[in-house]
């Protein structure tokens, strides 16, 4: 494969942001996660318990997307700046990296410059991660620990489906770019021994615990549905940690959770069907 290896040289920031200490990186990096997906993580435990406390989770339905209006104007300009304002902790910290001195476009492999081979990778993802997510969500229905998923339960009009993929392409920026690309970046400069060409080439502790450490955030966010998302999206969070610091490249994984979101919210009942899954 083409693309940066875990051997090569990592990009450093070479302005005055280099030789900002440690400390800032770390707080920099605990006020993000509290503005986007740590906050959502908090969130997500609590309606879990809350869940817990009223009623069984195989009798519950989880919702990811709904209407927000009875009124198709209201309803289409909420959706539309949802999605538009959960994008901001992507820009901040794009926008943190360029103040430092860096370009995360290139740094993360987040531009057009692999357009086959991103694809290819994302495709394959999106086919491993999707038939595993439906073994986990089959699972956790028998199981009892999984509340039955509605993707989406929006009013049907001409502009559903768009507004529907423009949530895709949302979830897959921010959970790609801020749970993987800068959260290994900065955790990177944080722990130096992140950086190790030895502990890179042939990953260790080190390595393992922030992959570990990312997908068991990923799966934390999720456990609104139950607890059958949360480890499916932790095992997910793993893999695509992997992958990403193996080639150096988020677009592979944007891609694939794009698809993987925009199946799930236009066709979700159908792919059920398919799998003779509808009766969970």
């Amino acid at each position: 494969m083409t693309g940066t290896t875990p051997g090569r040289h990592v990009e450093t920031e070479s302005r005055p942001g280099a030789a900002l200490p440690r400390r800032f990186y770390g707080w920099e990096m605990g006020i993000v996660l509290a503005l986007s997906l740590g906050r959502s993580a908090v969130y997500a435990v609590l309606q879990l318990a809350e869940r817990l406390s009223i009623a069984p989770l195989a009798d519950q339905t989880a919702t990811v997307q709904r209407s927000r209006s009875r009124a198709e104007f209201f309803d289409f300009s909420y959706q539309v700046l949802d999605s538009l304002f959960a994008l901001a902790p992507v820009a901040l910290v794009l926008y943190l990296v360029f103040l430092h001195g860096g370009n995360p476009f290139r740094r993360w492999g987040l531009d057009f410059r692999r357009p086959g081979l991103d694809a290819v990778i994302g495709v394959g993802l999106f086919a491993l991660i999707g038939l595993g997510t439906l073994a986990v969500y089959s699972a956790g229905r028998s199981l009892g620990i999984t509340a039955q998923m509605v993707p989406a339960d929006v009013t049907e009009y001409w502009w559903s489906a768009p507004v529907l993929l423009l949530a895709s392409l949302r979830h897959s920026l921010v959970e790609e770019i801020i749970m993987v690309a800068y959260l290994f970046d900065r955790a990177r400069r944080i722990w130096p021994v992140l950086t190790r060409r030895t502990e890179l080439a042939q990953p260790g502790a080190a390595i393992w615990l922030l992959i570990l450490a990312s997908a068991l955030l990923r799966g934390a966010y999720h456990l609104y549905q139950g607890f059958g998302p949360g480890i499916g999206n932790a095992l997910m969070g793993v893999i695509f940690g992997w992958l990403y610091l193996r080639y150096r490249r988020v677009m592979p994984l944007v891609i694939a959770h794009f698809l993987l979101d925009a199946v799930a919210f236009l066709g979700f009942p159908l792919v059920l069907a398919s799998f003779d899954l509808d009766g969970l």
